[in-house]
């Protein structure tokens, strides 16, 4: 499976059967979803918070900050350690209004056994959504066609539905939710002001009001913020 090899290879070419008009349609699509609309979707989950199945869709998020987070598989190695790690932070993300939708390619009733055995996952408040035919995943961009299994994607959304912040990985490396938990604050608070947030912004720190003084700080951004305050 695609979360326990520690060896990269490239995706497994799909047998050519689309038309030219097709691939031409592919020539032109974007491989990023920021700055754009998500898909819309819809699919069974399980809610581990109330130990029941139930239904999620992108009408659940609307109006909301949100991040969907796919992962390769249940009864994996590293998946386990990344939901652990956003649950450990939900309390947090709740704080700042954020909900939290985890998928994967695995069913719903595969999803419950998970949660109900794997240790570090005892307490797991999040939902997880079950994609099995792959379409949410493949709409997101991060299938592995060939495999049946999602790339490690995480997709910051906005209260308009827009993609702000995108991360995908291969399977092999977990992510670090502290710095997705930053990025969040940094996308909220740069939302609210129109300020804009240097390298590894965090809230008390010095921003940049571009929004005022666009003219004044143009080629000497050197003179407002120091590297030292930046790496601090």
């Amino acid at each position: 499976m695609a979360c326990d090899t520690a060896k990269i290879e490239p995706r497994k070419e799909v047998e050519a059967k689309a038309s030219v008009q097709t691939q031409e349609k592919d020539k032109k699509m974007s491989s990023s979803l920021v700055l754009q609309k998500v898909p819309e979707f819809s699919m069974d989950a399980y809610d581990a918070k109330t130990g029941h199945y139930t239904k999620v869709s992108s009408e659940d998020y609307k109006g909301k900050w949100h991040v969907v987070c796919f992962y390769p598989a249940d009864f994996t190695f590293v998946c386990p350690t990344e939901i652990a790690a956003m649950n450990a932070k939900y309390d947090e993300f709740k704080e700042l209004g954020v909900e939290i939708l985890a998928v994967s390619t695995d069913t719903k009733f595969s999803h419950k056994r998970f949660v109900e055995t794997e240790p570090l996952l005892k307490g797991l408040k999040l939902t997880i959504g079950a994609d099995p035919t792959g379409t949410v995943s493949r709409a997101f961009g991060v299938m592995i066609e060939g495999e049946g299994q999602a790339l490690r994607g995480r997709f910051l959304i906005n209260p308009d539905g827009i993609c702000v912040a995108q991360e995908v990985q291969a399977p092999m490396v977990g992510r670090n939710v502290n710095e997705f938990l930053r990025q969040v604050k940094a996308w909220q608070h740069a939302s609210k002001t129109g300020e804009v947030c240097p390298a590894g912004w965090r809230p008390g720190k010095k921003t940049l009001p571009v929004n005022t003084d666009v003219e004044p700080m143009t080629g000497k951004v050197g003179e407002y913020i120091s590297l030292d305050e930046i790496l601090s």
